[in-house]
């Protein structure tokens, strides 16, 4: 009996995703710079609205996110009825892959692109299609000559995860035009806020009929404990979307949280120009010891090593002094290690390490 009882197909084929690692044994001051987390947390408004919240635990949430929905629409200057709020931006992409692809179709993602998308398509049956990227950047013509009739789904993650790429608005106009008609293009946006001036694609979304934008509040909100993130598109594909969500999928304390985040854009600016500020810095102490990374728009760098073997050893020698970053072999990246913009302390241990390590090595 035990044999006739079988997952759906695809489910077995998911590599179990894996979280940045927190801790070292025998460590106890370490720095983790392994999942792009905000190392200033979250505002004060945030954390005071979490206080507030526990006031009301008792209390069932609302199933419409309509204070949350209308706070984003006012800071964004979108329509608050084609938002969807979700645990964490994952669960919007999820709720894309149940509600458009299955077995036969297509899930296409660039070559580097976050696990979630493979892992979302084949819980659904569909298939991924990784497409080749250019030097480690999105190559718009490869993902339009990847596209077939039985592609669903393109994920793109604008700047991109872990490359922290990113390519520009017209080239992502020009991807969305020529997609097939069955297909919807959906911009990961985790990463958005970090770039000045952009609103993540969102003036593309509100012209067109077949693109989505995610969001989230783990990164540059520094929400990542709470999980929450939030999708926008068009509103027939929104309200699809919305019959599978479960009415309580965020509790009343993320909408509270989030929606308190969400209005002190103050703090979103300052914690925008100190990410930039270290991240030009560290990538250019990192090219100093011989470390060279691509310019990155994101809250992370990706440090290039010689090959996988000197990117292993240097993990290594990082753990050793109490430092966490992210290998990202299985992005197809083994030379690389992805290294989180912390605040000023942490980027000049990080750099000093590895200049130590490259000195040692030569």
């Amino acid at each position: 009996m035990a044999d006739a009882i079988r997952p759906q197909p695809g489910i077995m084929d998911i590599a179990l995703y894996e979280g940045g690692q927190s801790h070292i044994a025998g460590h106890n001051d370490v720095v983790k710079l392994s999942s792009n987390e905000n190392p200033f947390g979250p505002s004060a408004k945030a954390k005071a609205a979490y206080a507030r919240a526990a006031e009301t635990l008792h209390r069932y949430p609302s199933t419409d996110h309509a204070g949350l929905r209308g706070a984003i629409g006012e800071v964004h200057g979108l329509d608050p009825a084609r938002i969807i709020c979700g645990v964490g931006s994952d669960e919007i992409i999820t709720f894309l892959c149940q509600a458009y692809a299955g077995p036969g179709d297509e899930v296409l993602r660039t070559e580097h692109g976050f696990l979630m998308y493979d892992i979302s398509a084949r819980a659904v049956g569909a298939t991924p299609v990784a497409v080749p990227e250019r030097e480690r950047v999105t190559d718009v013509d490869a993902l339009l000559a990847a596209c077939t009739e039985r592609t669903k789904l393109v994920f793109l993650a604008n700047p991109n995860n872990p490359t922290g790429t990113m390519i520009g608005e017209a080239e992502v106009e020009r991807l969305a035009a020529g997609l097939p008609a069955q297909a919807i293009l959906v911009l990961d946006g985790a990463y958005a806020e970090f770039v000045d001036g952009f609103d993540g694609h969102a003036g593309l979304v509100s012209r067109r009929e077949n693109v989505v934008m995610t969001r989230t509040f783990s990164k540059i909100y520094g929400l990542g404990g709470l999980r929450i993130g939030w999708g926008y598109g068009p509103r027939a594909i929104i309200d699809v979307l919305n019959r599978i969500r479960g009415p309580f999928n965020l509790s009343g304390t993320q909408l509270e949280v989030a929606e308190a985040a969400v209005r002190d854009q103050a703090y979103v600016d300052h914690c925008r120009a100190e990410n930039a500020r270290m991240r030009r810095w560290l990538a250019e102490a990192l090219a100093e010891a011989g470390v060279p990374s691509d310019t990155s728009m994101t809250n992370f760098v990706l440090a290039r090593l010689g090959d996988a073997a000197e990117a292993e050893a240097c993990d290594g020698f990082l753990k050793s002094q109490g430092l966490i970053v992210r290998r990202v072999a299985s992005y197809g990246l083994p030379h690389c290690l992805r290294i989180t913009v912390g605040d000023e302390e942490s980027c000049r241990r990080v750099a000093r390490a590895v200049a130590e390590f490259k000195g040692r090595q030569g």
